[in-house]
């Protein structure tokens, strides 16, 4: 099981690292909300584990809420001091799947996490999206045309991510830049024109039926119709 551990408390990320790692997870730490949140969209998690109040500009909830935005279902525990019922039912209500208060017991949180990751269906454990003769295999994080494969950077495949799985619907920028990039760009930054023009490029090669479609003025789609 892939572990990401977002904790700012250095003694409390070693103690759950260790703990979790003893039990056969692989666990990746960041105490930042930053780092946190490059690497909670970049990679793929069996489970993240989540502390509300990071430093860095960026804490758990926005972390949360990019990876919602982006269709994002992976397991969030998330972990706090802020034990209120209020800050509890908010951070459930933002997407979060449990809630773990400060100071609690290593055997807990793995029961919790244990609970979280069965609850995912095989479906979810494999799923695959595709259109005409594109193929995404989201478990593996691979692409594929034709059966043959595609090499893409983390930001490639998040994009193509998100349009397959709004295959046929119009994708603004707007939308873009809150699903993949979590609100931290200019909207009127070409950092989305770059992307998606290095994406088509792979995707859409010489010869073969474009499927990502531009249009102007106000996003993008992808259709097998052309």
């Amino acid at each position: 099981m892939r572990c990401l551990l977002i904790e700012d408390d250095k003694p409390t990320a070693q103690f759950i690292g260790d703990g979790l790692r003893r039990s056969g997870c692989e666990v990746e730490i960041c105490h930042d909300g930053g780092s946190g949140l490059s690497r909670a969209t970049e990679a793929s998690w069996d489970v993240i584990v989540l502390d509300r109040m990071l430093p860095g500009g960026i804490d758990g909830l926005d972390i949360l809420a990019a990876l919602r935005a982006r269709d994002d279902a992976t397991p969030v525990l998330i972990l706090s001091a802020l034990s209120s019922l209020d800050e509890r039912v908010k951070g459930l209500r933002s997407g979060g799947d449990d809630y773990l208060t400060k100071p609690f017991g290593f055997d807990e949180l793995q029961a919790r996490i244990e609970a979280l990751t069965r609850r995912r269906s095989p479906r979810d454990e494999a799923e695959r999206l595709g259109v005409a003769d594109l193929l995404l295999d989201t478990r593996a994080r691979r692409a594929f045309r034709g059966g043959e494969p595609i090499p893409l950077q983390p930001r490639e495949y998040q994009l193509l991510e998100y349009l397959l799985r709004h295959q046929g619907e119009v994708v603004t920028r707007k939308m873009l830049l809150s699903a993949v990039w979590g609100y931290h760009f200019d909207p009127e930054t070409n950092v989305i024109d770059v992307q998606m023009s290095r994406l088509r490029n792979k995707i859409d090669k010489d010869g073969e039926v474009p499927l990502i479609q531009t249009l102007r003025g106000v996003g993008y789609t992808i259709r097998a119709d052309g």
